[in-house]
């Protein structure tokens, strides 16, 4: 362990972790834009910088590692006055639209202007349509003048999602997040996951929805599993009026705040009109809704009357990568032993 000093606490830690890891030892809140546990250390956005003792410069709290004796000021005249500057000039280039915009009440951006008293008018920011949007995704879309250049979302992409379908393009004044060659995300090698929206701190990446919503709206979330494969990824489903108006990725789970396009924006299934509540029996023609006990003793009675007409090879069973391992188990087991054939299948050939 060394020893080091936070706005005057003395503190214990371990060598190699960072200024911020340690402020969150003493529960210090330092404001982050770029960071992100699960991705390299990178300190671009700079909005965590802290005073370092003996220092010219201040350091990124992110991208730091402590040091035996360091003394570290989070929030001193000189650390709270760059802050500012950071935060306005990324103000500065950014639609004051925080009225329509439905990122507010989750956007970092906002919530940071409002802690440092950040004011609308200190933005210079002129308005211009041109190539500001990116609609050509099925499910999401990319908005440039809300984006502050913290390159959360290349670097999810690239490091973790493996994709690296997005990277800045241009430079200066006109740099902007974008897929390779400016022909639309459609074009490129995006899979849709949904990744990148997922850790983007502003209105920048912003999932498509057909019913408009604000953060404040989701009445609760319910911890659940996602049903699309085996993997068993963890997801909190975002309710309202009982309906589910978002997927979140949990990101203490095996998951690790990861999904696929599946499990992120393909939910509206789960209220479809078509979807059936109950068993359907065909009776003289026609599917009639029927009990779970009714269509149960029906398909035991065919299984029995098929079984000792054709035999045991007239069964085939197909079973599904949505199910766990144990389901998939069951059910070949249930045809090879039980029904006595090796008619067996599944989706993912497994």
């Amino acid at each position: 362990m060394i020893s080091i000093k936070i706005n005057d606490q003395n503190l214990q830690v371990k060598p190699g972790i960072t200024i911020l890891d340690a402020c969150k030892q003493l529960e210090i809140e330092i404001p982050t834009f770029c960071y992100d546990d699960r991705l390299k250390l990178h300190g671009s956005c700079r909005i965590c910088v802290v005073e370092v003792e003996k220092s010219k410069k201040l350091m990124a709290a992110c991208a730091t590692e402590v040091k035996e004796n360091m003394v570290i000021k989070t929030h001193s005249d000189r650390v709270m006055k760059a802050r500012k500057e950071i935060l306005e000039l990324m103000w500065g280039v950014h639609d004051n639209d925080c009225l329509g915009c439905q990122k507010a009440g989750a956007c970092k951006l906002q919530d940071y202007c409002f802690e440092y008293e950040i004011e609308a008018s200190h933005s210079e920011y002129a308005l211009n349509l041109k190539g500001r949007y990116d609609d050509t995704n099925e499910f999401y879309t990319i908005d440039r003048d809300k984006c502050i250049l913290c390159g959360k979302c290349i670097r999810m992409c690239s490091e973790l999602q493996g994709t690296s379908a997005i990277g800045f393009s241009e430079r200066s004044g006109e740099m902007h997040v974008s897929h390779p060659f400016g022909t639309g995300m459609t074009h490129s090698s995006c899979v849709s996951c949904g990744n990148c929206v997922g850790v983007c701190p502003t209105g920048a990446l912003m999932e498509k929805k057909k019913k408009a919503f604000r953060t404040w709206d989701a009445e609760r979330k319910i911890r659940t599993t996602c049903v699309y494969c085996g993997v068993g990824c963890q997801i909190d489903l975002v309710v309202k009026d009982n309906k589910i108006i978002r997927i979140d990725p949990v990101v203490d789970a095996l998951n690790k705040g990861l999904l696929c396009v599946k499990g992120k924006f393909v939910y509206n299934f789960i209220g479809h009109p078509d979807r059936l509540k109950t068993p359907m029996i065909r009776k003289n023609g026609v599917l009639v809704e029927s009990t779970w006990d009714e269509a149960l003793e029906l398909i035991v009675t065919k299984i029995q009357e098929t079984k000792k007409t054709y035999g045991s090879d007239a069964f085939a069973g197909f079973s599904s990568a949505k199910c766990t391992n144990e389901d998939n188990y069951v059910i070949q087991k249930m045809f090879r032993a039980v029904l006595g054939t090796n008619n067996i299948d599944h989706c993912a050939r497994l």
